[in-house]
């Protein structure tokens, strides 16, 4: 990665693959925005888990197995070095385009004017977290939140591998008292781990967390009010508005 590459170019790799989130509403989840039947307001995961994040604004959908759900785990998982890079330049392109320009949308969105620190939801365990910093160098490099990033979240290493919020999972560095965070993590699928993150950050002192997240992860079979999330996510407009976000200021 690097200042002088072309971030619209690199962005728009996969902007084809992409999908504009859609704002909470009828059929939308009010936290993560997924598809969900209108007669409720969350998905099933949301409804049955503490909600801990002020805001949560996935930039695309994911559908599992498809191009951004790939890209999503060859930046850290390629089989190559050459496959991990052509990803993560691409992430992280995404990730800086989406950032600079909706981080207003969303800290709008939770009542602030901006984000005082911008962190990343860690690895479920010290060693991998340790091992597996791809989505921290992303974070570092992203040149409209790279001066508010620091690494204040940690695993504890003292809570068994899941996907469920468990607030022992992670622990701050730091005390973070009054600050705005601004959480950063590539997938989200249950939120548990974010959802962990966002209260290790408010246990500390943080005053309000929303989170930005690459891809809510969604499976195509998945029915929804009778139709599949495949045919639902087909519906959806098939270029991507980079000018557009689910919690969109006009």
């Amino acid at each position: 990665m690097g200042d002088l590459i072309n971030i619209e170019e690199l962005s728009d790799s996969y902007a084809h693959a992409m999908r504009n989130v859609l704002p909470a509403g009828p059929g939308v989840c009010t936290t993560c925005k997924t598809f969900i039947d209108p007669e409720f307001t969350s998905c099933y995961r949301c409804f049955t888990q503490p909600n801990l994040l002020d805001e949560v604004v996935p930039i695309t959908y994911s559908e599992h197995l498809g191009q951004m759900h790939t890209a999503l785990r060859n930046y850290k998982d390629g089989y190559t070095a050459s496959v991990r890079a052509y990803a993560l330049n691409r992430i992280a392109a995404i990730v800086w385009r989406f950032l600079a320009a909706h981080e207003t949308c969303v800290a709008n969105a939770v009542g602030v004017e901006r984000f005082d620190l911008v962190t990343t939801v860690p690895s479920s365990s010290p060693e991998a977290d340790d091992r597996r910093g791809a989505f921290r160098a992303i974070a570092e490099w992203c040149r409209p939140i790279a001066p508010r990033y620091e690494r204040v979240l940690r695993a504890t290493g003292n809570v068994p591998g899941g996907r469920d919020v468990n607030l022992n999972r992670f622990t701050t560095t730091r005390q973070v008292e009054g600050a705005n965070v601004l959480l950063l993590d590539d997938t989200w699928a249950s939120g548990g781990h974010a959802q962990s993150a966002a209260g290790a950050l408010l246990t500390a002192g943080a005053s309000k967390v929303a989170a930005a997240v690459v891809g809510r992860h969604v499976q195509p079979n998945w029915e929804v009010a009778g139709r599949k999330s495949s045919e639902i996510l087909a519906d959806l407009p098939r270029v991507f508005d980079w000018d557009l976000c689910a919690v969109h200021v006009t």
